[in-house]
């Protein structure tokens, strides 16, 4: 998705002691109940959810920017109150469930260039409306109008890529495409894009009167571009004003399985059950909570108190986990659909010259000790990365060059990659450019002599495992003479902070890891556009390659007996190029959940699904 962040959000709690109070009083089945072994379904009950460290949610209008666009926000936030047009992650499967789906499975024809997508007719707003053809169109409209706002978007992809949509009937919507498609990638990246959004929304401000059903579609603001703007520009302003979120009459209007009942600038959501959802399964609970947490050792705290229902062990605690089964956790780790890597900005005017070389990417790369971190810090839970393609859960993408990589760690295959480029490496020193220009043997463009290999990277805090493969990687390097300047930010900082910049002296980060990579939603297969196309929004490092912009379109191209081969081309050359750095990507986490809490699945894409749990007794 995305800088679809795998590690989630979490937010400042005023101290321990307060967390503990807060979830222990909104256990609804009781903490002493957690080692029950019954079967009887209870009615009702409260379950509390732990975000992860170091990140809240923050956004909830599903027309996300690239600022917000993460997991928290999306996979276990937005979607629980406002439904996609097609549901992901059949339980731990990484592919479409059409059963969870607001449209039904969408009809390619005219050589793939026409698709026509039919909506159930079951589902609701809040508010009394059918969710309908009109609500698709209105979405439409503000991604149109707005696209270079939201963080999905790329340049001659979605919506550029649709010549025309209209609403055919009143739950049927026909797209044009500019061309063929392949209809796997099209239904997986294009079409899962689109959240239909209420008519009620489709006004400048709070006082206007709300639109309905009975209202002339000609007379809606999101019909021009001008109009559709301004309606963006409101529902931004109001999606940045978080005390509201549970009381505003914009987002109390909600099609999917629940609703806010209060929110907190810190991160606490409760929700309640939307007794108007049409979908297939109706929530049990009678509240579910998400609990924010600054660090994950103050959230084990928590769970060591038994005051949360679903949470999880840090990696550090990890010996730790038959003392959470005595008291009746079970533990199951929670593998997602994505990969992990943290980002260069290679339009930094200092060192975005360097990074621009691919004999230093693949120095640099040779200096991450993947197994060895895994081992050490990860208590060997977790995969190694090599590519964009994910390998942590079984899937047809992953061809063996992404399950085996290039680049093995070596600091020897470092150090010769950069003597023979025209670096004078001085290990445990400063090593600098020798030899500036551009021929082979030439530390290469932009990069002129006693140049020094001078880094900053900041990393999220709160990850224990995360600082120690960053002081790690520092060790490491300095031994091929490469300083790295470490600093910890917040999830949220880290994110807002890798963002692509134009060249110039104010472009100035360098190095970004939030720590948890990449998850493939709501593009949710991995063909790369969002994060390596040029021009994407999600390309936050401002990789620049023409060959995969041409590697990338062929995958959307390619004829079904075709796509194999385009899409092993694309994963290939990504391995080979390192777009990014490639670090081990372990579970998105090592989720701990009472044994009296049944029904719960991991979804692949990270999808929380609490309306499918239920206390037990």
């Amino acid at each position: 998705m995305k800088k679809n962040i795998r590690r989630r959000s979490s937010a400042v709690i005023a101290t321990t002691v307060a967390a503990i109070t807060l979830a222990a009083c909104g256990s609804g089945a009781s903490s002493s109940s957690s080692s029950s072994t019954g079967t009887t379904k209870v009615k009702g009950g409260i379950a509390t959810f732990a975000e992860g460290p170091g990140a809240k949610p923050n956004y909830i209008f599903p027309l996300t920017p690239p600022t917000n666009f993460s997991t928290a926000n999306l996979s276990l936030f937005q979607t629980l109150m406002y439904r996609p047009l097609y549901w992901y992650g059949n339980g731990s499967k990484a592919e479409i469930n059409y059963a969870y789906s607001v449209a039904k499975p969408p009809v390619f024809s005219n050589n793939n260039q026409t698709v026509t997508v039919t909506l159930n007719s079951n589902y609701k707003w809040s508010n009394g409306e059918s969710v309908d053809a009109q609500d698709v169109i209105f979405w439409m409209n503000l991604v149109k109008a707005n696209k270079t706002n939201w963080a999905a978007y790329v340049p001659g992809a979605f919506p550029d890529n649709i010549v025309s949509y209209k609403a055919s009937g009143k739950y049927t919507v026909v797209f044009q495409l500019d061309k063929s498609y392949n209809p796997t990638w099209f239904t997986y990246n294009e079409l899962s894009q689109i959240t239909p959004l209420p008519l009620a929304w489709d006004k400048t401000s709070l006082t206007a009167p709300s639109p309905t059903a009975s209202t002339p579609v000609s007379s809606l603001p999101d019909q021009t571009t001008s109009g559709a703007k301004a309606v963006y520009n409101f529902l931004n302003t109001q999606a940045g004003q978080l005390s509201t979120y549970a009381t505003s009459p914009i987002w109390s209007i909600v099609d999917g399985p629940w609703k806010l009942k209060s929110f907190t600038t810190q991160g606490k959501a409760v929700f309640v059950p939307n007794p108007a959802y049409g979908g297939p399964v109706k929530a049990s609970l009678s509240e579910f909570i998400e609990l924010p947490f600054t660090a994950s050792s103050s959230e084990y705290n928590v769970l060591r108190a038994k005051g949360i229902t679903y949470g999880y062990i840090p990696f550090s605690d990890l010996a730790q986990k038959a003392t959470l089964a005595q008291e009746g956790y079970t533990l199951q780790p929670w593998n997602l659909f994505g990969f992990n890597y943290w980002v260069e900005n290679f339009n930094n005017p200092t060192v975005g010259p360097i990074f621009k070389q691919l004999y230093f990417r693949q120095a640099f790369q040779h200096l991450i000790d993947q197994q060895q971190w895994i081992q050490s810090f990860l208590h060997g839970l977790g995969v190694p990365t090599y590519s964009p393609v994910p390998t942590a859960i079984s899937n047809p993408f992953a061809d063996s060059v992404s399950k085996t990589g290039m680049y093995p760690f070596s600091v020897t295959a470092a150090k010769s990659l950069l003597t023979s480029h025209g670096w004078k490496v001085v290990a445990n020193g400063t090593t600098v450019c020798a030899k500036p220009g551009t021929a082979a043997n030439e530390c290469g463009a932009g990069i002129a002599a006693n140049t020094p290999l001078t880094f900053n990277l900041q990393y999220a805090s709160g990850l224990t495992f995360v600082s120690q493969e960053m002081q790690a990687l520092k060790s490491t390097a300095a031994s091929a003479g490469i300083t790295i300047n470490l600093s910890q930010a917040p999830f949220d900082q880290v994110i807002a902070n890798a963002a692509a910049c134009p060249p110039g002296p104010n472009c100035t980060w360098q190095m970004e890891n939030w720590a948890g990579g990449w998850v493939y939603a709501p593009d949710y297969a991995p063909t790369g556009g969002e994060i390596f196309s040029s021009t994407a929004g999600s390309n936050f490092g401002s990789y620049n390659d023409p060959k995969t912009n041409q590697l990338i379109t062929q995958t959307h191209t390619a004829t079904t007996s075709q796509f194999n081969s385009a899409f092993n081309a694309y994963q290939d050359y990504m391995v080979q190029q390192l777009p990014v750095i490639y670090q081990p990507n372990p579970p998105f986490q090592l989720s701990e959940i009472q044994s009296n809490l049944k029904g719960v699945t991991q979804n692949p894409y990270a999808n929380l699904t609490p309306e499918t749990w239920y206390f037990v007794k």
